[in-house]
C-alpha cells in the first residue's frame, strides 16, 4: 500500500495519555506515584531566584568606592526590608547626613569596593507546577517533578494564545459554522471553557475576559481581530506566554471558517465536563500544538492485537485537511498516493496526493499542503 508520512492534527474521542511536569529548577516533588491528582493540583514546588538591583550607593552617597563599607549600615548577605536604611552619607563635618533606604525587600547580594556597588537581589520567586492533567502519577522524577497518565479526549487546533486554563465546556453555538459573536458571552460563562463555531470576534475576546471566562475556542479568527486582542503584530514565534487573562485556541485558521464537524461534535459530546487547555503554540522547529484535553469518566478498552496506525503516516483513506489555497480548511480522505512527482504550476516539481473532498469532488494538491488528522 502507498504511504507518506506528513505533520498529524490529532482530534481523538479517546486516547491514553502522558503528560510530563517538570520544575524550571529543582525544587519539591509533593506527590507519590500511585496518587490520584485532579488537574490544578500541585505536584511541585520551587523557588526562583529574585531579581537582582544593582546599586551605585558610593556615587550616590559622595564617596569613594574603597570608603563605601564603612558608610554601610548592612553586610553581605544580610536581608533588608523596603525602606530600610542601607547606608548613611557623611555629610559636611558631622552635618547634614542622609539615610539611603532600600527601594525594595530583599537580600545583600554584593557590595563591591572597586565599582562602588552593591546588589540587591530580590525576594525568592515562588513557582508552582500544577498536574494539568486529571489523572495518576506513574512516575517520580526526583527534585524535579512528575508524570501523569489518563485516558482523554483530545483535540489540537492550529493556533493559541494564552497559557494553561481550567474549566467545564460551555458550548454556544449550535453548529460549526455559527460565529462566536459578542451576544454569545454572558455573565454565567465565568470559570468556563466557551466553545463556538466559525470565526470568534474581537469584541466576544474582550467581552469573555470582562467576564472572567477561562478559555474561548472557535473555528477561525481574523488577523486584524487578534492585532486588536493583543494590542500589537504577533511574530512568528512561540505563543502562550501573554498575560491576557484568557487562553484562545483557534481549530482552524485565520479567517471566517467554520469548524470542523468531526471537532464540533466531539466537543459538544463533551458539554458541560471539566478540561484543560494550552494555547502555546509552535509553528517552527520542534512543532507545538494549543491542546484541549478532556478526561474521560470512563477507562479505555485495551487495545485488541492489531497493529495500531504509526502516527503521522498518510495512506489510502487517511482523513486529512487541506492547509492552502485554494482548498484550505477543506477536509476529505486519500484516495491515490502517486509516487512520481507531478509538475505544479508554479512550474515547480513535487509529489501530490489525490483528495476526495467531503462534498463528493476529487482534487490533487501537493503532499506538503495537507494535514493528517489523527484520531
Amino acid at each position: 500500500m502507498a504511504q507518506a508520512y506528513t505533520p498529524g492534527l490529532l482530534v481523538s474521542r479517546g486516547r491514553h495519555w502522558r503528560c510530563r511536569r517538570v520544575l524550571p529548577v529543582p525544587g519539591d516533588v509533593v506527590v507519590k506515584v500511585g496518587d490520584h491528582v485532579n488537574a490544578q493540583d500541585v505536584v511541585a514546588r520551587t523557588f526562583l531566584p529574585g531579581d537582582a538591583m544593582p546599586l551605585n550607593l558610593a556615587k550616590r552617597l559622595g564617596v569613594l568606592p574603597s570608603e563605601l563599607t564603612r558608610v554601610m549600615w548592612c553586610e553581605e548577605g544580610e536581608k533588608v526590608s523596603q525602606g530600610q536604611a542601607l547606608a548613611k552619607s557623611k555629610g559636611f563635618f558631622g552635618f547634614f547626613q542622609s539615610d539611603f533606604p532600600s527601594p525594595m525587600g530583599g537580600t545583600i547580594e554584593s557590595i563591591s569596593k572597586v565599582t562602588g556597588q552593591v546588589i540587591l537581589r530580590g525576594e525568592p520567586i515562588a513557582v508552582q507546577v500544577l498536574a494539568h492533567l486529571t489523572g495518576e502519577v506513574t512516575e517520580v522524577i526526583p527534585n524535579e517533578g512528575v508524570v501523569v497518565e489518563a485516558d482523554v479526549a483530545v483535540v489540537q487546533g492550529i493556533f493559541g494564545i494564552g497559557g494553561e486554563a481550567y474549566g467545564h465546556i460551555e458550548l454556544v453555538a449550535d453548529s460549526p459554522d455559527e460565529d462566536l459573536t459578542e451576544e454569545s458571552i454572558q455573565q454565567k460563562h465565568c470559570g468556563r471553557i466557551v466553545v463556538g463555531g466559525r470565526r470568534v470576534t474581537g469584541e466576544a475576546v474582550q467581552k469573555a475576559i470582562a467576564f472572567g471566562v477561562t478559555a474561548v475556542i472557535a473555528g477561525g479568527i481574523d488577523d486584524h481581530d487578534l492585532r486588536e486582542i493583543l494590542g500589537y503584530d504577533l511574530g512568528v514565534a512561540v505563543t502562550g506566554t501573554e498575560k491576557l487573562g484568557i487562553t484562545v485556541i483557534i481549530t482552524e485558521g485565520f479567517g471566517d471558517i467554520a469548524m470542523a464537524r468531526r471537532t464540533f461534535e466531539l466537543l459538544s459530546s463533551h458539554a458541560g465536563h471539566f478540561a484543560s487547555v494550552n494555547g502555546a503554540t509552535q509553528i517552527r522547529a520542534g512543532v507545538m500544538r494549543p491542546e484541549i484535553i478532556i478526561p474521560l469518566k470512563n477507562r479505555l478498552e485495551p487495545p485488541s492485537g492489531e497493529k495500531m496506525q504509526e502516527g503521522g503516516r498518510l495512506e489510502i483513506g487517511s482523513p486529512i485537511r487541506v492547509i492552502r489555497e485554494p482548498y484550505f480548511g477543506l477536509l476529505g480522505k486519500v484516495t491515490k498516493l502517486p509516487h512520481e512527482q507531478v509538475k505544479l504550476a508554479s512550474e515547480s516539481f513535487a509529489r501530490v496526493v489525490e483528495v476526495s473532498l467531503m462534498d463528493g469532488s476529487v482534487v490533487t494538491v501537493p503532499r506538503a499542503n495537507v494535514e493528517l488528522i489523527e484520531g
